[in-house]
């Protein structure tokens, strides 16, 4: 069973996009893991997050 959030066009595009900066995400130098890296991928988590939650 799918919660209703799932079905909204929005959160459907919000995962896409969460999904291509992770990949982007990779490209970044090493040395920028733990500070942009990590800040970038979880801005992107929490706006898939935060419709889930609406």
């Amino acid at each position: 069973m799918a919660f209703r959030f799932e079905e909204l066009q929005v959160w459907q595009k919000a995962m896409v996009m969460n999904e291509k900066i992770n990949e982007l995400a990779k490209t970044f130098p090493k040395d920028e893991i733990f500070v942009l890296t990590s800040q970038i991928k979880r801005a992107a988590d929490s706006v898939v997050l935060n419709i889930a939650e609406g």
